[in-house]
C-alpha cells in the first residue's frame, strides 16, 4: 500500500558550523520504520542554513568543512551590500545557495539508505541562527 506522511521538523539551535543531525531528524519522523521502500525528502525553510550528506564518523570532517566554508565566504566582505542583519548574514545566504536547502534520501526496509559513513548535516551559517525548521515528506510503500 502506498502512503505519504508529511510533518514539520524542528532542529535545536546550533552555533555556526557543520553539524551532524541525522538522529535529531529521524527521532521526529518515527513513521520511517513503517516504509518498506520509499523516499524521504527534507526541505529546510531557511535562507541562511543548508543541508548536506557527508562523512558521519570523524568530527574532523565537520571541523575542516566549517573552516573551509568560512574562508571561502568570509564575514565582512567589503563588496557586500546586504549588511543590515550583521556581518555573518550575507555569507550565510551564499553558503545556503551553494549547498542547497533540500535532500532526498531513499528508504529501504524502514531505514534511510545512507552509506556506512554518511550522515545528514545542517550547515549553520549564522553565529546565532536559532532553531531551524524543515518539512519532512515520506512517500512510498508501507509494510504489511
Amino acid at each position: 500500500m502506498q502512503k505519504t506522511v508529511q510533518r514539520p521538523i524542528s532542529l535545536s539551535p546550533k552555533p555556526r558550523g557543520v553539524h551532524l543531525v541525522t538522529d535529531e531528524i529521524l527521532r521526529q519522523i518515527p513513521e520511517t520504520a513503517d516504509f518498506s521502500m520509499g523516499l524521504l525528502h527534507l526541505f529546510l525553510q531557511h535562507t541562511s542554513a543548508a543541508l548536506a550528506i557527508n562523512e558521519n564518523a570523524d568530527p574532523d570532517v565537520r571541523r575542516d568543512s566549517t573552516y573551509f566554508l568560512d574562508r571561502l565566504i568570509p564575514d565582512g566582505y567589503a563588496g557586500f551590500h546586504h549588511v543590515l542583519e550583521g556581518p555573518d548574514d550575507m555569507p550565510a545566504h551564499l553558503k545556503s545557495m551553494l549547498l542547497g536547502c533540500q535532500l532526498t534520501i531513499p528508504i529501504t526496509n524502514g531505514e534511510p539508505a545512507l552509506g556506512v559513513w554518511q550522515g545528514i548535516y545542517l550547515i549553520e551559517g549564522r553565529d546565532h541562527g536559532g532553531s531551524r525548521r524543515m518539512v519532512a515528506t515520506l512517500q512510498g510503500e508501507v509494510r504489511g
